[in-house]
């Protein structure tokens, strides 16, 4: 019987996201958002993330709306009431859905 050869293979090395893609650049919050997620230098998604954290500790999340305190409603402003999507979920003036989250972006600053 011939012995078997084991091949002195380097195991393959994590591809990580480049140091500058959109995911890992880093943003200054403004003031207004600073309130909600700290106010250290934080890529978008850490944004996002912190945003989450600060509804459900303060109990604002309910179903797909998120109701709005004092210092979401300088980040977000005002809204008229308006409904959304095939079941038509209403929200009010001190509301946003889901989905409206991102606009915090404007609040990231280079």
């Amino acid at each position: 019987m011939a012995a078997k050869k084991t091949a002195d293979k380097k195991p393959a090395a994590k591809k990580s996201a480049p140091k500058n893609s959109a995911f890992t650049q880093e943003f200054e919050p403004t003031p207004e958002l600073a309130a909600l997620v700290g106010s250290k230098p934080l890529p978008r998604t850490q944004a996002i993330k912190k945003l989450w954290e600060y509804f459900k500790k303060n109990k604002l999340n309910e179903g797909q709306v998120i109701n709005m305190d004092d210092k979401m409603k300088a980040v977000y402003g005002t809204k008229k009431a308006r409904k959304m999507g095939k079941n038509q979920v209403a929200v009010g003036a001190n509301q946003i859905f889901m989905t409206e989250v991102s606009e915090a972006f404007k609040h990231l600053k280079k």
